[in-house]
């Protein structure tokens, strides 16, 4: 049965890899571009992340109807803030002023701000006229000595900028929208911004002419010895790949090197060639790996480009079954995240396994990385091939999805920690006149971890 949704109703509205999350049928602001051949859809301003979207209204169902059954979907604070916020909403509406203030006319905003610029127009004009008659009458009155003169004259020229300064019109800064945000306003032009630099802050932002150093291309030929030293029997299964960069690109590498069949897929079809050089095989779109290949592997730049991989356009979910697949997600992600991702992966019959990768660049180009694994055990063996190409030690942590991302949590902060002291140190022996490079010598020898960030 189809309900009609009027502005202003409360709903439940589902969007794609997220719970049911409680919202208002609103007037859709400037910058959400209407769809195009779609139906039956209604604009949803989302509590607590203060979000507009457009949800299609099988995924919307009234908020009262539903509440005690959709109420439990979620157990994050996020969720449990937007509940808050929508119940303070039924009681104290007017606390939330006009949800729909960003509805307006734009002729009359131009008419407003044109008659408000003739009239500053006309006062500016005035003023500068009044200082110049004001200006002689100082002048003659003037008998002192040339010195004091001079001064005279610097004192009226201030008068005379002070005052050009008030009659110049001050433009009205326009009402950020609601979905304005900080990365706009940092786009924006200085002028745009009604900001200017005083001499000595214009002096600190000069641009630099230091250049970052590029970056040397991967070598795919180069066989690194810790590689051949493994002796790897490499699987008969196929392997995907999603993302070829800082780390990607040497752990595929090595995939390729120790006899592994992979596809690969990355943003920037560029890389994606040269290793098609080497014997990978390339997919248009991420839905692909996932279809031709028994495990894929996601290793991208933050969790929000990892469910991006998942839940985005041409994204895992896309494929209709994942029977018999596995997904392993290697991006460093927080344990909400791999929650989210393992339902979805799970829902349509596939193996999950979140595993974090501890190391650097250099590390990853040879092979000597360490794996922190939770999740399918069966599929943590079946990876054993990739694991030992890719490092030189892989932990299994458990059967419970998040074990992998606290630890790896756990020990970045340690190394944090560990790094300050180390600079701390540095400083010590440099103020009482020791060799730093002595130091970095005798914690390398005494304390394992300062040798690993020595090394590193």
């Amino acid at each position: 049965m189809s309900v009609a949704y009027k502005l202003g109703d409360l709903v439940w509205a589902k969007m794609k890899g997220f719970s049911p999350w409680p919202g208002r049928v609103a007037v859709p602001t400037p910058e959400l571009k209407p769809l195009k051949k779609a139906t039956n859809i209604q604009c949803i301003y989302f509590f607590g992340t203060n979000n507009y979207a457009w949800i299609e209204e099988h995924n919307i169902k009234p908020y009262h109807e539903h509440k005690e059954q959709l109420i439990k979907s979620s157990k994050t604070a996020a969720f449990k803030e937007a509940v808050a916020q929508i119940e303070e909403y039924i009681e104290h509406p007017e606390k939330f002023g006009d949800l729909d203030e960003h509805v307006r006319n734009p002729e009359e905003d131009f008419d407003k701000l044109k008659s408000e610029g003739t009239e500053e127009e006309n006062t500016s004009d005035e003023k500068p006229a009044e200082e110049e008659a004001a200006t002689p009458e100082v002048k003659k009155k003037s008998s002192t000595p040339k010195i004091r003169l001079g001064i005279s004259k610097v004192k009226s020229a201030k008068r005379s900028s002070s005052a050009s300064i008030k009659a110049t019109p001050r433009k009205k800064a326009k009402p950020l929208s609601r979905s304005f945000t900080d990365c706009d306003l940092a786009n924006e032009k200085p002028s745009m911004l009604n900001h200017s630099f005083s001499k000595k802050s214009s002096l600190l932002h000069r641009p630099s002419n230091i250049l970052r150093p590029e970056t040397p291309p991967l070598d795919l030929e180069n066989v690194s010895e810790t590689l051949l030293e493994k002796n790897i029997k490499a699987s008969q299964m196929k392997f995907g790949f999603l993302g070829l960069g800082i780390m990607g690109g040497g752990i595929v590498k090595n995939l390729l090197n120790s006899g592994h069949k992979v596809l690969v897929w990355n943003r920037t079809g560029a890389k994606c060639k040269d290793f098609e050089k080497v014997g990978a095989t390339i997919a248009v779109t991420p839905c692909d790996v996932v279809e031709e290949a028994d495990i894929t592997f996601s290793c991208v730049a933050d969790p929000q480009a990892a469910k991006e991989m998942v839940f985005g356009n041409c994204g895992v979910l896309h494929c209709p079954s994942l029977e018999g697949k596995g997904y392993v997600e290697m991006t460093s992600i927080d344990a909400d995240t791999s929650h989210d991702i393992v339902e979805a992966i799970s829902g349509k019959g596939g193996r999950y396994l979140e595993a974090q990768i501890q190391g650097s660049k250099t590390q990853a180009e040879e092979g000597t990385l360490i794996i922190l694994a939770a999740g399918d055990r069966t599929l943590f063996d079946d990876c054993q091939s990739c694991f030992k190409a890719m490092s030189k030690n892989s932990f299994y942590l458990g059967s419970e999805i998040g074990n992998a991302s606290k630890m790896n949590s756990v020990l970045q902060v340690v190394g944090g920690v560990s790094l300050a002291a180390l600079a701390e140190g540095l400083a010590l022996a440099d103020r009482a006149g020791l060799s730093q490079a002595d130091l970095l010598d005798v914690l390398a020898l005494t304390l394992p971890i300062f040798f690993y960030l020595v090394t590193n």
